[in-house]
């Protein structure tokens, strides 16, 4: 499994070079090299390995092994997740001084078909992130749930939208008041390669702590789809991926395959600001050639990208 091609999926920026960049702020690429400050020495119980060696096993919630959440294991002789929600000030203060990196999961509650439920972006960078900080002993802090939709031409029940604008500033301000605490690292998993919700994310403002942002759904798919070329929301991917993590919130049944004719898929691309065709079941793509054991290929491909190029960039 080559996790090498992460083109497209971070971003990392700081206050000093953002003034400068502005223009290029939107611009999905790897940025691997940091800034000077702030550099661990290899060994550097800020920024240690992995504490196990290997990520713990995903399994699929709800399952009869243990029907666990995100993130959360049956057997607590393994490395369990950092939530920060759950520990103490004194903890955290603990933690961060060991390892000054936050993972940051940033969901959507959108629709991704008729058979996949509204938190589907959300679930899976939450168990990204459950997985990441038990492995690596990296604090995780609360999920921010919405994000900005892409439009759609036609109202779907439960969907819940923010601006970019009102996401920007909420994380901005998230962001401010975790770095007073002692974050130096910050790494924003998110699952939504919609532009106005990548700009929000990929532009934020911070006093000294550097922002990586990683939207694990534009790794580069070839040889491990079946229909990696067109454009995907609820498609196949999203879909094997539930299957794997959630399979008793999917309901195949009820896919549906829409994929464009060649003439607009030119006008839509996924993660452009297009408009969700009205005649669209909610999701584009081909669910139906989903598997959960494609889905368990697919996250470990995923989780080792994450891994090994952008925690390992996160603690050079």
């Amino acid at each position: 499994m080559d996790p090498s091609d992460l083109h497209g999926a971070l971003h990392q920026h700081d206050a000093e070079r953002e003034a400068r960049q502005r223009g290029r702020d939107g611009e999905r690429a790897i940025r691997a090299a940091g800034p000077e400050r702030d550099r661990g020495e290899p060994g550097d119980p800020r920024h240690p390995g992995p504490r196990s060696g290997v990520a713990p096993p995903a399994q699929p919630l709800g399952s009869s092994e243990g029907g666990e959440h995100p993130g959360d294991h049956d057997d607590m002789t393994l490395p369990q997740p950092l939530h920060l929600k759950v520990l103490t000030p004194e903890a955290v203060r603990a933690a961060l001084a060991r390892d000054s990196r936050l993972l940051v999961p940033v969901g959507t509650c959108e629709q991704h078909g008729p058979h996949l439920p509204l938190g589907c972006d959300t679930i899976i960078v939450e168990r990204l992130a459950d997985d990441l900080s038990a492995a690596f002993g990296i604090v995780r802090a609360p999920t921010v749930e919405y994000g900005v939709n892409t439009a759609t031409k036609r109202h779907y029940p439960g969907n819940a939208t923010v601006r970019r604008k009102t996401l920007h500033r909420w994380m901005n301000d998230l962001l401010g008041a975790w770095e007073q605490a002692g974050v130096g690292t910050f790494i924003i998993l998110t699952a939504h390669g919609h532009d106005p919700h990548q700009e929000a994310l990929s532009t934020l403002r911070t006093g000294r702590a550097r922002v990586f942002t990683a939207d694990v759904f534009s790794l580069d798919f070839t040889g491990h789809l079946d229909d990696p070329a067109g454009p995907m929301h609820g498609g196949e991917l999203d879909t094997s991926l539930m299957l794997h993590l959630a399979p008793q919130l999917v309901q195949m049944q009820l896919a549906q395959d829409f994929v464009l004719p060649d003439r607009q898929r030119a006008r839509y691309r996924r993660g452009a600001t297009g408009t969700l065709p009205a005649l669209s079941p909610g999701s584009i793509g081909k669910p139906t050639l989903a598997s959960a054991e494609k889905g368990a290929r697919l996250y470990k491909m995923i989780y080792e990208c994450l891994a090994t190029r952008v925690l390992g960039a996160a603690a050079a």
